[in-house]
């Protein structure tokens, strides 16, 4: 839709009004969605979380048992020297040589003892990673099903409203398009701001909705007639007349019935 130039206060407040509207509609669907589409990502972040640590886990458990092949290597190894330097004590030629190849034994004994010693912590440390790693692995699964689940919540609400919501979202851009440009800024400023979207508000019982703040007689007289765009000094809200607001959402709602009962309608037709 091709923008107006020398819009009236009061065109411009009826295509800010529309495009209000609908977007209101938008924040509907979203908020029947609620924190899923978070959840899902929580979920998500969390599965690669636990999966990097059993990652992690099972690294260091290889590490481990590299280690303790090592220690048993080291153990094998100082066997074959006892019993080298036990023969070698068969052939020796003085005391000097038999204690060298005693003292030598006892270094290796002392090896293979302190080896053995190793090997257990390894183990006790590995049975301790394994009980982790269970645990972890275990904790995946849980958070896979947790996530199965959302999703399938996530895309059965999805599907449920995805024709309407892709319809409003085209229409969105339709009456963002006829909105000038400097008051669309103000408009998603004002939007983005505000906790419940509404960037314009008509006034109820001298008040700008949602507000007990009164609005002066002469302020109200103004913005009943149209005349130009009046924000509200307490909320930054943009203030329309309540029959102005009425009679737009009423056009805006019905034209959006027709174009959802026209899809509807091509859908069943395409099933068929």
């Amino acid at each position: 839709m091709a923008k107006k130039k020398n819009q009236t206060p009061e065109e411009k407040l009826r295509a800010l009004l529309a495009l209000q509207v609908i977007d209101t509609k938008i924040d509907i669907i979203n908020e029947v969605r609620g924190e899923l589409p978070l959840e899902v990502r929580d979920l998500e972040d969390d599965i690669e979380t636990v999966k990097a640590r059993t990652e992690k886990i099972e690294s260091e458990i290889h590490d481990i048992s590299i280690q303790i092949t090592d220690k048993k290597n080291t153990i094998e190894l100082a066997k074959g020297l006892i019993e080298k330097y036990k023969t070698q004590q068969e052939n020796v030629r003085n005391n000097r040589e038999y204690d060298a190849l005693s003292k030598e034994i006892e270094f290796q004994e002392l090896e293979i003892e302190l080896a053995d010693k190793r090997i257990g912590e390894f183990r006790v440390k590995a049975t301790h990673k394994d009980e982790v790693l269970e645990e972890s692995k275990a904790k995946v699964v849980l958070v896979e099903e947790a996530l199965v689940a959302k999703k399938e919540e996530l895309e059965e609400i999805t599907a449920e409203n995805a024709k309407e919501e892709s319809i409003l979202i085209e229409q969105s851009e339709k009456a963002a398009n006829a909105v000038e440009d400097r008051l669309l800024k103000a408009y998603k400023r004002i939007r983005g701001a505000a906790v419940n979207g509404l960037a314009i508000v008509a006034v109820e019982r001298g008040a700008s909705g949602g507000s007990y703040i009164q609005i002066p007689p002469q302020r109200e007289i103004d913005i009943a007639a149209r005349k130009k765009i009046i924000i509200d000094e307490h909320s930054g809200r943009i203030l329309v007349d309540p029959a102005l607001a009425e009679e737009v959402e009423t056009k805006i709602t019905k034209k959006l019935a027709r174009l959802f009962k026209a899809a509807a309608k091509a859908e069943a037709s395409e099933e068929e």
